[in-house]
């Protein structure tokens, strides 16, 4: 057999089983001593990974020393350990976190599972979840369901089969009874984020987005707009539902209350463009648009645009969620801030935490505050106009 490249383990004479190093030509198995000298073993060369018994033999010691020593566990004295490292670090030893898993009955690894990672709030929410993650000395794995519910499942399956400690779900739609019981019956803690408790089957973290509408009713009202629309997702979708009730309400409960105009489609640019060509082509005289969320004011924008309209001149428009971009375009938007990189943080606290206490998972609820941010994209609609050229957010 032709022996690779790279790193083997001798397969006879008296340095069988110590690390090999091998040239491509002549294909010769060597050996480092412990002084760091090469020493020819033969040419016959078989890979194998190096082990921790491989470890300790070099060590001269015992393997639960190897562990403990690399571990930082107890019991080992500093002359001991530095030589342990030393030694694995020169075998080029790399723990076998599958083999330590079956005994702990952890694999150190979660999930976060987005709806869709085009959209820049996830980006801030994973921040967060990573490095929450790192500092718990997990792995975070990223999956993304593209908006669809059976992508959805198939991933929460194949995490499951992989033995994931723990999942953040960012779901596409509401989890019905079914995959309600399959996510129980597996065991591994659930955190769904920006979901309102409607139950207490799973922990949540969530930005509290029935207030993030309400602000944003209030504050077109107090800039005099009446004839106001909010562009959102599916009717049923947790935390757009809740947005649009508390957006919905304080304009229905104002000392001069308003109906405004509410359509629903896809929350993401081209689902914002859609409905605001819809909305234009049979809602007259609208002045001001509440989108669900920013990328989906980017949306409006393009479409308005398109039809002359200028923001925020013809077309007051605030969004939610405040990623980066909304602060970069031209003129910035305005729009509801929820702590993003917070939420992926504290989801993954309550993911360790669950993962720690194994048998007893009681679930947390997590209600994060938002807040108003003011920018350029609105006005008065009583307002003078400031000149004739358009304004593009894109």
């Amino acid at each position: 057999m032709m022996p690779l490249p790279g790193l083997f383990l001798g397969a006879h004479g008296d340095q069988a089983g110590r690390l090999g190093i091998v040239s491509s030509s002549p294909p010769q198995c060597k050996t480092l001593t412990p002084a760091g000298q090469e020493q020819i073993i033969g040419n016959d060369c078989t890979f194998m990974p190096i082990t921790i018994k491989d470890v300790a033999r070099e060590s001269g010691v015992n393997t639960s020393t190897v562990s403990r020593a690399l571990n930082n566990g107890y019991g080992v004295n500093d002359e001991t350990r530095k030589h342990v490292i030393a030694v694995a670090a020169r075998l080029n030893y790399r723990p076998n976190r599958v083999a330590r898993g079956l005994v702990t009955g952890r694999s150190h690894s979660l999930a976060l599972l987005v709806s869709d990672i085009r959209n820049p709030f996830f980006a801030e929410v994973a921040r967060g979840a990573e490095d929450a993650a790192r500092s718990g000395n997990c792995d975070l794995v990223l999956c993304n369901s593209d908006l669809n519910a059976d992508k959805q499942m198939q991933y929460v399956q194949s995490l499951l089969e992989k033995r994931i400690d723990g999942i953040l779900m960012n779901s596409v739609s509401m989890l019905n009874e079914e995959q309600q019981a399959q996510l129980v019956a597996s065991g591994v803690p659930i955190v769904l984020l920006n979901r309102s408790p409607s139950n207490h089957t799973f922990s949540t973290v969530c930005a509290d987005n029935e207030s993030g509408g309400a602000l944003a009713a209030k504050y077109l009202l107090n800039l005099g707009h009446r004839k106001i629309a909010h562009l959102t997702g599916p009717r049923q979708h947790g935390n757009l539902t809740d947005r649009a009730r508390g957006f919905v309400r304080a304009l229905q409960t104002a000392v001069d209350p308003v109906q405004p105009t509410v359509l629903h489609g896809k929350f993401n640019f081209a689902g914002g463009a859609e409905l605001t060509r819809k909305l234009l082509d049979e809602h007259q005289g609208i002045t001001a648009v509440f989108a669900a969320n920013d990328v989906m004011a980017f949306g409006v924008v393009r479409a308005a645009l398109d039809r002359g309209l200028r923001i925020p001149e013809d077309l007051s428009l605030i969004g939610f969620d405040n990623i980066e971009f909304s602060g970069i375009v031209h003129p910035p938007l305005t729009t509801i801030h929820q702590p993003k990189y917070e939420m992926g943080y504290a989801a993954v606290e309550i993911l360790l935490r669950l993962a720690r206490e194994k048998a007893k998972q009681t679930p947390e609820h997590r209600l994060l505050g938002v807040e108003l941010i003011e920018r350029e994209s609105c006005r008065s609609p009583l307002a003078k106009p400031r000149g004739s050229s358009k304004r593009s957010l894109v």
